[in-house]
């Protein structure tokens, strides 16, 4: 073939290919990444309970529900408390383009997959793996934070909370001869024991609920993930209060809470947000660790049964070192938990600070307004908005580890190290 014809003909070849190059790409473009997303599913200590900042909740008919006032049924989906403060919003997460908060304060293992409404008690919002779809519609699910096990079937958070703290309150201003009731009934007045927080028999039975809730989470991520690639973050829980009180909350008025009566030491650890006997406080921490083997029996056994899973335990329990409430003598002060804080009868968003000089009856109307309006004094002894940008730098180091278990400490100095 001639030169001229050769070249001819290649041109022609050459604008043939740049036709049909341009008709595929404008009759079949390229789709486009769906935005990357990190994901919290869970209870209060996840979904940012005690840190302020509440954000509008979506509740089970579509509706954005904000506050609606501190009288209104404690079930309202605003009150699953999902805080703009929230470690999930705090920790820095290199890749991750979009974040969506979908725990609930109060939230159980049950209400994984079935609406809490379902259950007494339960909040008015869907099941956390519905929402998880809805987010995976047009997200990249990259990273799920998951905390769970402290409300369960057997026990909830709250429920010892008020429970040790009621207990410690009725002991510093009634004597042992008075009637004393709240809402519910007469009121304890020895310090919690081990027992009374949980038993072996009701961490073996949280543990199986919490196993299997999170089997199920694994297991809609597997279907919903289109590239298969998440990590996710079992996270444990951190004790509000410390080993033991500052020497300066031991006693007052020559009265210690081993005493009969002792109002001016019970107004006086209010104050500081700590109303508790020192003898509950060894209890509560044995707690907080079965707490702990909770999540890492659940990431265990479930790193077994999905092989390929990215799953990763985070111990906190000594995030807070050093910084717990009463455990220096300026409590509240430069904490990273929320002191206890109770409102008046009827609420009307005024926290009573200080205790002193009420009489039992005061107290007991106090005590009963949390009762009937729980969203009163659901912050308590949950970590602060100091506190979530604390857990934020754990799930930051959790996010990026090499390990499969880390624990988040708090040194001297406030630095907070995950290995």
């Amino acid at each position: 073939m001639p030169r001229l014809r050769r070249t001819a003909a290649a041109m022609v070849l050459a604008v043939a290919a740049a036709t049909l190059s341009t008709a595929i790409t404008h009759t079949a473009p390229a789709t486009a990444a769906a935005p990357t997303a990190a994901v919290a599913l869970g209870d209060s200590f996840i979904s940012g309970e005690g840190a302020g900042a509440y954000q509008p909740v979506v509740d089970s008919t579509g509706v954005a529900r904000n506050f609606p006032g501190w009288t209104a049924p404690n079930n309202n989906a605003f009150f699953c408390h999902r805080s703009g403060n929230a470690s999930l919003h705090k920790a820095s997460l290199p890749g991750i383009q979009d974040r969506f908060n979908l725990a609930c304060s109060g939230g159980q293992p049950r209400d994984i997959a079935a609406a809490s409404s379902a259950r007494t008690g339960g909040r008015q919002v869907a099941a956390q793996l519905d929402q998880l779809r809805t987010v995976a519609q047009t997200h990249d699910i990259d990273l799920v934070l998951i905390g769970l096990g402290s409300n369960n079937s057997s026990f909830t958070f709250g429920g010892v909370a008020e429970k040790c703290a009621n207990r410690f309150i009725a002991d510093a201003w009634t004597g042992w001869w008075e009637f004393w009731a709240y809402l519910n009934g007469p009121v304890e007045q020895k310090p919690c024991t081990d027992a009374d927080l949980a038993t072996a028999a009701q961490i073996s039975a949280a543990t199986a609920e919490t196993t299997a809730a999170v089997r199920q989470i694994l297991t809609t991520l597997r279907e919903v993930d289109a590239d298969g690639q998440h990590r996710v973050v079992l996270q444990d829980y951190t004790n509000p209060l410390p080993l033991d009180l500052a020497s300066s909350y031991h006693s007052e008025d020559s009265r210690d809470d081993t005493r009969d009566k002792f109002r001016a030491l019970g107004a006086e650890r209010y104050a500081a947000g700590c109303p508790i006997h020192r003898a509950s406080l060894a209890p509560g921490h044995r707690f907080s660790q079965g707490l702990g083997t909770i999540v890492r029996s659940t990431r265990d056994t479930l790193a077994a049964e999905f092989p390929g899973a990215d799953l990763v335990y985070l111990n906190v329990q000594r995030a807070f070192d050093g910084a717990r409430l009463c455990e220096n003598s300026n409590s509240p002060t430069g904490t990273l938990a929320t002191p206890i804080r109770l409102m008046d009868n009827p609420p009307n968003g005024t926290f009573v600070t200080s205790l002193s000089g009420k009489d039992k009856i005061a107290i007991q109307r106090i005590a009963n307004t949390c009762a009937t309006y729980f969203q009163t004094c659901q912050e308590s002894w949950h970590p602060n908005a100091a506190g979530h940008q604390v857990l934020g730098q754990c799930l930051a180091g959790a996010a990026t580890t090499t390990a499969r278990s880390v624990t988040c400490v708090r040194a001297s100095n406030g630095t907070i190290s995950v290995s």
